[in-house]
C-alpha cells in the first residue's frame, strides 16, 4: 500500500492549531470535506463515533483517527502536524501532536486494513515521527510521509 495512493500534498497541514481533541477532529473534518467534496458535518460525525468506541490515540504522541463513508468512492487521507500537543485519551496517556486521518469507503474491507497498518508502521517508526515534528514545511512533511516505511514491501 503506497501513501501516494491516499494522501496528496493539498491534504497535509503543517500546523494545525487545536486545544482538544474534539476540535482537531472538527477541523481536520473541514480539511477533508474541501478535499472529498463530502460534508464537514457526515466526516465530522463518523470520526467521532469511532473515538467514542475508543481512542484512536495509538502512542506516542500519534493518533490515526479513521472511518467509513458510503458516499466515499476511494481511500482517501489527511496529516496534521499540531502546533502544540493536544490530550487524546491515547493509550499512553501522552498527549498527541501527529494525526493521520483515515476515510475510507463502506464496502473497503481489506484495503482499510492495510492502509492503517501501513500509516501505523510509518508513523510509528522514530524517526518518521521525529522528522515530522522537526519542520513545518508542507512539502517537507508529504516527502517525509511518502518514503518507504519499514517493511513497506509486506503491505
Amino acid at each position: 500500500m503506497d501513501l501516494s495512493d491516499l494522501i496528496s500534498p493539498q491534504a497535509v497541514v503543517p500546523a494545525l492549531k487545536a486545544t482538544s481533541k474534539k476540535q482537531a477532529i472538527q477541523e481536520l473534518a473541514a480539511k477533508a470535506a474541501a478535499v472529498t467534496g463530502l460534508p464537514q458535518r457526515d466526516i465530522f460525525d463518523t470520526l467521532l463515533q469511532r473515538e467514542r468506541l475508543g481512542s484512536t490515540g495509538v502512542g506516542n504522541g500519534i493518533a490515526i483517527p479513521h472511518g467509513k463513508l458510503v458516499a466515499l468512492d476511494k481511500l482517501v487521507g489527511l496529516f496534521a502536524r499540531l502546533d502544540k500537543p493536544i490530550e487524546f485519551d491515547a493509550l499512553d496517556d501522552q498527549p498527541v501532536d501527529l494525526i493521520f486521518i483515515l476515510l475510507a469507503p463502506e464496502g473497503a474491507g481489506a484495503d482499510h486494513l492495510k492502509a492503517l497498518a501501513r500509516i501505523a508502521r510509518l508513523l510509528r517508526d522514530p524517526s518518521v515521527a521525529a522528522k515530522l515534528r522537526a519542520t513545518a514545511d508542507p512539502e517537507a512533511l508529504y516527502t517525509i510521509l511518502m518514503q518507504p516505511g519499514p517493511s513497506s514491501n509486506a503491505a
